[in-house]
Parts: C-alpha cells; sequence; structure tokens
C-alpha cells in the first residue's frame, strides 16, 4: 500500500487514550478518520466529535457500537485499536478488522510480544493476517518504546552486549485516572495484596518487553523473575483525581530480571507511583562501548502512547503480511509533521545548509 495517498482509519475504542488517538488523526492531512467504534451506550450513535470533545466541526462520522457493521460501511485501510490490555480478550476483535482487510495497530500490552505468554493466539493471528493480505503489530509507550525498542536501539553500535538495564520512574499523579487506578493508587495495602493475588493487576506488558529484549538481541532466556510490590505514600497526595492518604498504596514497582547463560543479564525496573519526586528512563548497556541514556523529566505515557500508535501507522501499512513486533519494523519517527516557522531559518542560510 502507498503510504503517499491518504489513508483511511477506524478508530476502535474511545477511552481516554483513543480519544487522544482520533483527535490526532483528525489533525494529520495524510490521515482520514472514516469510522469509529466503541460498546459505550452512552458514546454509540453520536458524532465522533462530540465524543472526543474537540475543537472541529462534526464530522458526519457517528459512533457505531456494532464493530462488524463500521468495518463493512467504513473499509477502513488501517484500524487504531484501544480496547485492553489482554490479548485473550481482543483476538476475536484483531482477527475480525483483519477478516475486513484492514491493517491493525493496538495498543493491546500483550500483543506487543505475544509469542511466550499466548503462542496459540499469536500463531493464529498471524495465519488470518497473511491470509488477508494484512499487517498487525501492538504498540505503545511501554511496551512498544520505552523498555524494548530504546534500549534495543541503544545496542545498535555495540560490537559486545554483556547485559541491559532499563531503569523508567513514572510520577501516576501526572497521569490519566484509569492509569492511577491500574497501579492502585489510593488502595489499602490489605487490598493490593488481595488483586495481585487475583493476577492481572499492575503493569501489563514487563514480561512481553524483555521477551522482546531478548529475542532481538538473539539471547535464549533461562528463566524470569517478575516482581511486583506496593509503594506506600509517605505524606498524602491529592492528584486532582484522587486522593491518597499516607500509608495507602501510591503506587507499584514492578520489576522483571532474566537469566542468559546462567547470569542475570536483563534487567527492567519500573516504578509508577502518585508522588514519585521526579520522573526518567534510563538504558544501561555493559557492552563495547558502553551505553548510558537517560531521558531527563522522563518520556511521558499518555502523549508518547498516543504518538506511538499513530506514527506506526504508515509503518504497519507497508508491512509484509503477518504478526508483528517493533523489532521487526522500521525504526519509529514521527508521521507527518510541520516544524513551526516561528524563528525559523533561511533553509539556505542555515549550518545545515553546508552539508548539502
Amino acid at each position: 500500500m502507498s503510504t503517499s495517498e491518504s489513508l483511511r482509519i477506524l478508530q476502535y475504542g474511545l477511552g481516554p487514550i483513543g480519544q487522544d488517538v482520533a483527535r490526532t488523526v483528525l489533525s494529520k492531512d495524510p490521515l482520514t478518520l472514516v469510522g469509529a467504534v466503541d460498546i459505550d451506550p452512552e458514546k454509540a450513535g453520536r458524532d465522533v466529535a462530540d465524543v472526543i470533545a474537540a475543537d472541529h466541526p462534526a464530522t458526519g462520522l457517528k459512533v457505531s457500537g456494532d464493530a462488524g457493521q463500521a468495518l463493512a460501511d467504513a473499509a477502513p485501510d488501517v484500524v487504531l485499536h484501544t480496547t485492553t490490555s489482554f490479548l485473550d480478550g481482543v483476538a476475536d476483535q484483531l482477527i475480525q478488522c483483519a477478516r475486513a482487510g484492514a491493517h491493525v495497530v493496538s495498543s493491546t500490552e500483550e500483543l506487543s510480544f505475544p509469542y511466550q505468554r499466548s503462542p496459540e493466539t499469536a500463531e493464529r493471528l498471524d495465519r488470518v493476517a497473511r491470509e488477508e493480505g494484512v499487517a498487525i503489530a501492538g504498540t505503545g509507550v511501554n511496551p512498544g518504546y520505552a523498555m524494548d525498542t530504546v534500549p534495543l536501539l541503544a545496542t545498535g553500535v555495540c560490537t559486545d552486549v554483556e547485559a541491559v538495564s532499563v531503569e523508567r520512574v513514572v510520577d501516576a499523579g501526572e497521569r490519566r485516572g484509569p492509569l492511577q487506578a491500574k497501579v492502585g493508587a489510593g488502595l489499602s495495602p490489605e487490598a493490593f495484596e488481595e488483586k495481585r493475588a487475583g493476577g492481572g493487576f499492575g503493569h501489563i506488558g514487563l514480561r512481553e518487553s524483555l521477551h522482546m529484549l531478548a529475542d532481538g538481541l538473539g539471547w535464549a532466556v533461562e528463566n524470569v523473575e517478575e516482581v511486583l510490590q506496593p509503594v506506600l505514600a509517605d505524606a498524602p497526595v491529592d492528584t486532582g483525581v484522587r486522593e491518597v492518604e499516607a500509608g495507602a498504596v501510591a503506587g507499584i514497582h514492578h520489576t522483571a530480571v532474566g537469566r542468559v547463560d546462567g547470569k542475570d543479564r536483563l534487567s527492567l525496573d519500573l516504578k509508577m507511583y502518585v508522588g514519585a519526586d521526579r520522573s526518567y528512563d534510563a538504558v544501561t548497556v555493559d557492552g563495547t562501548p558502553p551505553i548510558d541514556l537517560r531521558f531527563r523529566g522522563g518520556i511521558f505515557g499518555d502523549t508518547a502512547t498516543v504518538g506511538m500508535l499513530v506514527n506506526m501507522i504508515p509503518l504497519v501499512a507497508d508491512a509484509a503480511p503477518g504478526l508483528h513486533t517493533m523489532a521487526d519494523l522500521p525504526v519509529p519517527r514521527a508521521f507527518a509533521t510541520t516544524p513551526s516557522t516561528v524563528g525559523a531559518q533561511d533553509p539556505e542560510t542555515s549550518p545545515a545548509s553546508s552539508h548539502r
């Protein structure tokens, strides 16, 4: 498919992230929003612009509660899928999109590298995508970028690698309400333990990031030790969305360590809690040469997730049919952006012109 032509986009899921994605699609000239799906009866039947509260005139597109009908009516080139974190709950949705002839870019965390956790589902998705001549990929800021794609890219200049460590600290108080709930902000320690015991709680995708990183390096992981612990608030925190008392759960400290050749060579450390003193992302590669990357202030997750989903549209649309991870696809880059002309230099007199 030529991405020089306008791509027809259907937005599947209009939660907070899905709404931001739809707004971004509407702002990109190479993209045309042709449909939207959400099962929430309070959204179905309304104009997309009304649901997403965009500074945009009415689109004439009504949110549909029937994905099959919406796919048939809209005939999208690409579906941007933002519904839930768990692959088992969305596999049929992804297959329905593929059977409609649409490529899929999904924020489902377990889709980012599904081969370890859900090999049969991964095989099924890959087979259907190949049959229909479309590509499917899962991405976002984490997993999809901060703790897998960036570390892999960091090793690109190394002739040898002994170990890779990734650390991400996020002030969840600056993030959307659903994420604060996802990390347990405001729970009692006892309630946190109950949720942890029930599974499907905390950050989803850390194990997927570790396996993607290992696979990209060609390393066989012998064992993964994953630990999820609560971070307790030292003092009361009011995020504007929820109030967290001192001694209550502020968020999570989630780690995954991968053993390779008898040694702990892959370490992912995520702290995500309200009231964090400072957010940052860091990647350390014990290699030749050694690499030490640090993102001061951190990679802001809500915006970055939207950016990754939209920026991957042309790359997935041009990919070979099948199921892909971020390691299979070209290096992500900003798509359809125009630098501000305020204060811009004449290209003929700018320093860059001397390098032409």
